[in-house]
């Protein structure tokens, strides 16, 4: 399991509320868009302890991509989920850089 980063935190707060709304929203039609949240939100809610950085950059990504194309009713959710995935990504060091172990400086040297 991966150490608590904000590429973890993004995967599960983002993939619990792409699940809800996607789930919400089935109420009202059967969109599309319905389908994309509940699961692209159940894949994040899967994949948070294990690879959470690649699924935020893709999410952020795809959503980024969406909301650029198509900035109607629901752009702003689109562009924040977007943004966010993006950041939470760029924030989390890469899996090689948390395992490589922290030089010594010369006060910890025996």
């Amino acid at each position: 399991m991966e150490a608590p980063s904000p590429a973890r935190l993004y995967a599960t707060l983002a993939g619990a509320v792409l699940v809800v709304l996607g789930l919400a929203g089935f109420f009202f039609d059967l969109a599309w868009l319905n389908f994309l949240y509940v699961g692209s939100g159940a894949l994040g809610l899967l994949v948070a302890g294990r690879s959470s950085r690649p699924y935020a950059l893709g999410l952020g990504l795809l959503y980024t991509a969406i909301a650029t194309w198509d900035f109607a009713a629901y752009g702003w959710l689109h562009l924040a989920v977007g943004v966010l995935g993006l950041a939470a990504a760029a924030s989390t060091p890469k899996r090689a850089e948390r395992l490589k172990p922290r030089a010594q400086t010369a006060a910890e040297r025996p």
